[in-house]
């Protein structure tokens, strides 16, 4: 067993930056915050490495929608951080309606770089019922 201190607070600087790249679908460094092997589970994806993680949300990205990430509280401990927000996803049809879904997010830290994200593992949604 591991016992964890978290402290709720305002989310960093790398975390709103690494939002703004998706956001502006720019995709450029605010993925540096990941470790160069870092690892990426998002639902069912297995992305390794922070250029497969990078390319792999633009591509998902760029499949009509875009996306605005809202902090709605961070936890934060000197290994493991957590984020909980929503997504505003907006699609380019125009007949299909916005959506909202909750995200978390956990973000093991590198422990030979604690700067640097090692894995994340999050989940979003469900989009609808």
């Amino acid at each position: 067993m591991t016992t964890i201190t978290f402290t709720k607070t305002a989310a960093p600087e790398w975390l709103l930056a690494m939002w703004r790249e998706i956001d502006d679908k720019t995709f450029g460094r605010g993925f540096d915050c990941f470790a160069e092997n870092a690892v990426c589970n998002l639902g069912v994806a297995d992305w390794h490495g922070r250029e497969a993680i990078r390319q792999n949300l633009r591509d998902f990205i760029d499949k009509g929608f875009t996306a605005h990430h809202d902090v709605a509280e961070y936890w934060d401990s000197p290994l493991l951080k957590i984020f909980h927000g929503k997504v505003t996803m907006t699609f380019d049809d125009p007949g299909l309606e916005t959506v909202r879904p909750t995200m978390t997010h956990f973000f093991y830290m590198d422990e030979a770089d604690p700067a640097k994200v090692r894995r994340w593992v999050g989940s979003v949604g469900p989009t609808g019922f």
